[in-house]
Order: structure tokens, then C-alpha cells, then sequence
């Protein structure tokens, strides 16, 4: 499995960003917000926003996006291609590591069950 994270997997435009908010389509968790939008690509895509009301300080900012990045790269071949722009509601930190994982797989789990009818429509 390759576990790697090149920048083709990353959304860095903010059409790109645009796109996923004007989709309308979120799931929510206690710490964490995921938008999301299926992509005509062969790859899944993420995009974070951590904002300042989020985490005040510029380490815990970083430190977020450094979790969350992880995560999604140790689990994109578990994606379908998709666009994902993750944004935490709340500030955590490394003794809510256990807790963000369970969450974060909780989310993609069930951003894998709503992609499930319109793969089944397409085939039929």
C-alpha cells in the first residue's frame, strides 16, 4: 500500500474550497466537521481550516492540521475519489489523539454509506 502524500491529493485552490462549501453536503462529530463532494478524479482530496477562534495559538493550529493530515493519508486508499475539506469545531490535543481517530473513522464510514445508493443507481 502507498502511504504517501502528494500534493495532487491536496485542495490548495479556492474554487476548490468553494466547490465542496457550495455542495452543501457535511457531517459533524464532536470535534470535527467534514464537507464533502465527490471529485471526477482517481483520488481522494483533502482541504483544512483551522481557525483562529478554533485554536488561538499558531502550535495548536499546527498541530491540528498535522493530526488530520496523517489520518487522512494513513486512510485514503479507504476513500472513494472524493473532496474533503475538514474543519475541527473545537480545540484538541494529544491526550484527544484517541478520540479524533474513532471520530474521524466514524465520519469516513458514514461518508462511505451516503456515496452507497448513487453507486448502486449508476449501475442499475
Amino acid at each position: 500500500m502507498n502511504f504517501n502524500f502528494p500534493s495532487r491529493a491536496k485542495l490548495t485552490k479556492t474554487d476548490d474550497f468553494s466547490s465542496v462549501f457550495n455542495f452543501r453536503k457535511r457531517i459533524s462529530g464532536r470535534f470535527l466537521a467534514i464537507h464533502y463532494r465527490d471529485n471526477e478524479l482517481a483520488w481522494p482530496r483533502l482541504g483544512l481550516i483551522v481557525g483562529k477562534k478554533t485554536a488561538r495559538l499558531a502550535v495548536q493550529r499546527n498541530y491540528m492540521k498535522r493530526v488530520l493530515r496523517e489520518l487522512f493519508r494513513t486512510r485514503q486508499q479507504q476513500f472513494r475519489p472524493v473532496d474533503l475539506v475538514i474543519r475541527p469545531h473545537q480545540l484538541f490535543q494529544h491526550s484527544d489523539y484517541p478520540a479524533i481517530e474513532q471520530e474521524f473513522d466514524k465520519l469516513l464510514v458514514k461518508i462511505q454509506r451516503t456515496a452507497l445508493p448513487k453507486i448502486t443507481d449508476k449501475i442499475s
